[in-house]
C-alpha cells in the first residue's frame, strides 16, 4: 500500500456482477470498503439493481469486467453508471478490465454495427465521467470514447512473471500483425527475439496463418506466444501447429484476457508442447473451469495505483498501454 491514500469518506466503490473478485481485490490495495450492490431480476426477467451507500457528492468507482454473458454485464454497468449519475455522484469512473467490444473495431461487411463505438457512446451517455480498460483489442478504439478513457497495460506484469524464468533460446510471437507492436515492447522488455504471423480470420472461430514474418524460429527451441485476448483458441492453435513445424519443442502461451469460451482452454492444454498458458484475472475463471497448465496473474494493483493517481490528481503515464515503464 502506497502512503498517500484516498479519502473513503469521499469515495464509493461498487462491483457488479462479472468479478466481484477482483473488485475486492482493487478495493483492498487502495483501502476502501467495497460498498453493496444489491442485483435482482423481476418476474419479467428485467435487471433490479440498488446501490447499497450513498453516492452523493462522492467520487463513484464501478467495476464490470464485459465477460460471458455480456450483454447482462453491459446492462448492469449502464443501469449502475445511470444509478450514480441520477443520485447526483460528483463523478462516476467505469473500471471495465475487460471491454470485450473492443473486437467490433471496423465495418469490415454490409450492414454491420462498429459495436465497440456504440457502446463507448452508452457508457457516456449513462453518466460515465471517466473509464479505465485494459489492452484494448486495437488501439483506435481509444479514440471512440468521448470520454477521458486510460487503457492500462498488462505487459509489467508478464514481464515480472516472466524475468524469473529460463529464457534462454526463446522467441516471442505475435498471433498476427496486428499484435505486433505490443509484442514487440514485449519482447524487448525481456530481450528477446519477435516474430509475428501472417493471419487471416475466416470465421470467428477459424483463422489461417500461412508462415511468420520476422526473426527466424528455426534455432529456438521456446516459443512465447503472446495475445491480448484468447476466447476459442483457435489463432493460438494454428500457430502452435506452424511453430511445431519450424522445430519448436516448448510453447508458452500469454494473454492479458483469458475468455476460454467452447472449450478454448481444454483444446490449448491438450497441445503436449503448450507447457504453460499464462492469463490476468481481468476475466473471471471459476477454479472448476482451470487447469493445472493455466497459471492467473492478478492486475487489481495495476488498476488500484491507476486509481490512486488518477484520484490524486498524479500521472499515470507509466501505467498507460502505450507508456515506457520507468526503470
Amino acid at each position: 500500500m502506497t502512503t498517500e491514500a484516498m479519502d473513503p469518506s469521499e469515495v464509493r466503490f461498487f462491483s457488479g456482477s462479472s468479478h466481484p473478485q477482483l473488485a475486492a481485490d482493487i478495493a483492498r490495495y487502495l483501502g476502501v470498503p467495497l460498498d453493496q450492490t444489491h442485483i435482482a431480476r423481476f418476474s419479467n426477467d428485467n435487471l433490479y439493481i440498488q446501490l447499497g451507500a450513498s453516492v452523493r457528492s462522492r467520487t463513484v468507482f464501478i467495476v464490470q469486467s464485459l465477460s460471458p454473458p455480456v450483454n447482462d454485464h453491459l446492462v448492469e454497468l449502464l443501469m449502475m453508471l445511470d444509478i450514480a449519475r441520477a443520485a447526483s455522484a460528483k463523478e462516476v469512473h467505469a473500471i471495465i478490465p475487460y471491454f470485450s467490444f473492443a473486437r467490433s473495431d471496423k465495418k469490415d461487411a454490409p450492414r454491420i454495427s462498429i459495436t465497440a463505438r456504440l457502446v463507448a457512446d452508452l457508457l457516456q451517455t449513462a453518466g460515465a465521467t471517466h473509464v479505465m480498460t485494459m489492452m484494448l483489442h486495437s488501439p483506435q478504439v481509444h479514440g471512440f470514447f468521448s470520454v477521458p478513457t486510460d487503457p492500462l497495460s498488462s505487459r509489467p506484469v508478464f514481464r515480472r512473471y516472466f524475468q524469473q524464468r529460463d529464457l534462454s533460446s526463446t522467441i516471442v510471437v505475435a498471433a498476427d500483425m496486428g499484435h505486433a507492436k505490443s509484442a514487440a515492447r514485449f519482447a524487448r522488455e525481456l530481450s528477446l527475439p519477435v516474430a509475428a504471423g501472417d493471419k487471416e480470420r475466416v470465421s470467428d472461430t477459424e483463422v489461417h496463418i500461412s508462415g511468420l514474418v520476422g526473426q527466424q524460429v528455426q534455432d529456438c527451441r521456446r516459443a512465447l506466444i503472446f495475445d491480448d485476448e484468447i476466447a476459442t483458441g483457435g489463432s493460438v492453435l494454428e500457430m502452435s501447429k506452424l511453430l511445431i513445424e519450424y522445430g519448436i519443442q516448448e510453447i508458452w502461451t500469454v494473454c492479458t484476457h483469458g475468455v476460454f469460451t467452447r472449450g478454448g482452454l481444454k483444446k490449448l492444454a491438450a497441445v503436449p508442447q503448450i507447457t504453460e498458458i499464462v492469463t490476468t484475472d481481468t476475466v473471471y475463471i471459476p477454479p472448476e473451469k482451470r487447469h493445472p497448465k493455466l497459471h492467473v496473474l492478478s492486475v487489481a494493483h495495476v488498476f488500484g495505483e491507476a486509481i490512486r493517481r488518477n484520484y490524486l490528481r498524479q500521472s499515470i503515464g507509466d501505467l498507460f498501454v502505450f507508456g515506457e515503464e520507468n526503470p
